[in-house]
């Protein structure tokens, strides 16, 4: 009886590997699931920096005369919870939006690689080569322009809750997030929740400098330093969205100036000052020089270390850990 079953185990067969489609799906889905991760560690650390970022850009020097006095009368007039004001729109927007970036960021870079830097029929085809840091660059713009559809709403949202500076909730136009997408949707449409769309993919379009550094510099950690694979996430992370902002965050005052203006109409908020973005671009300006689109830049580069560098190292990590 021992030799018939020996027999049939080396008869059995080998379960035959999941075709290549199943295995690159499979992959595919760990990037949608680990960006809601991501974005909920980039919101808990990074969203007080932001509004004092949005306040400081919305504003002239009269009302704030530097990021610590917008932190000092937000906490002093509002309490701390004035610096979480405008949380709940990305709370749920940065978990859709990390999953879709980071997700499509993932399918796009296994895109590039197989069909324009690494094709299959090239005579110098070669499945272990990497993409190159460029590759993941252009993945970046592809993945900024796939999120700002759902990116631009949101922020638009979250930009109107933040200059509300009144401390009592029946003194705002919104009481929230809702009530604000229902004001905007009821008088202007559609268009009116996708105010800002165009500039938004401008701004996201600068991502090709994050993600192309985000490799550039993990691929030196890698070669040239002992650190472990998280702590490697966490620096690069961290480094390469400072980058980002480096290069970026003038389209971002001109993003949020073009935002935050009076939609006029039945609003009832004012009247609108610029019809594009181009002629807020052109505002800021006029009323600051050049340094008026580096205003709140401060704040807006310390957080974008530890926002960053703790979404990267989440996400990653997550990656890492699901199956597939």
């Amino acid at each position: 009886m021992d030799a018939n079953l020996k027999e049939h185990q080396q008869q059995a067969p080998v379960p035959a590997p999941a075709p290549v489609a199943v295995q690159k799906a499979a992959a595919n889905y760990k990037g949608f699931v680990a960006g809601v991760f991501s974005g909920i560690a980039k919101l808990s650390v990074g969203h007080p920096f932001d509004t004092i970022k949005v306040r400081l850009q919305t504003t002239d020097a009269t009302r704030f005369s530097g990021p610590l006095q917008c932190v000092t009368q937000t906490i002093r007039n509002e309490g701390i919870l004035g610096l979480y004001k405008g949380a709940s729109p990305p709370l749920v927007g940065w978990m859709f939006m990390d999953s879709v970036m980071l997700g499509s960021l993932t399918v796009y870079r296994r895109l590039l690689h197989d069909n324009l830097f690494n094709p299959p029929w090239h005579p110098l085809h070669d499945p272990a080569k990497p993409l190159p840091s460029h590759g993941h660059g252009l993945a970046g713009i592809l993945a900024g322009m796939t999120v700002s559809f759902i990116a631009a709403p949101v922020e638009h949202v979250k930009a109107r809750l933040q200059i509300q500076y009144a401390a009592r909730k029946e003194e705002r136009m919104y009481k929230g997030p809702i009530d604000c997408l229902k004001k905007v949707y009821t008088h202007h449409g559609i268009r009116g929740v996708y105010h800002g769309l165009g500039a938004t993919i401008l701004f996201r379009s600068f991502f090709f400098f994050w993600w192309g550094t985000y490799d550039v510099f993990s691929k030196w950690m890698k070669q040239y330093t002992q650190m472990s694979t998280p702590a490697i996430n966490f620096w690069a992370g961290g480094l390469s969205a400072q980058v980002f902002w480096l290069t970026s965050y003038p389209s971002d005052v001109v993003k949020q100036r073009f935002m935050t203006d009076n939609l006029g109409g039945g609003l009832g908020d004012g009247v609108r000052r610029f019809p594009r973005w181009r002629d807020a671009a052109v505002a800021v300006y006029r009323e600051n020089g050049a340094k008026g689109y580096w205003r709140g830049f401060l704040p807006c580069f310390l957080r974008a270390f530890p926002a960053n560098a703790m979404a990267l190292l989440v996400f990653e990590g997550v990656m890492r850990s699901l199956p597939g």
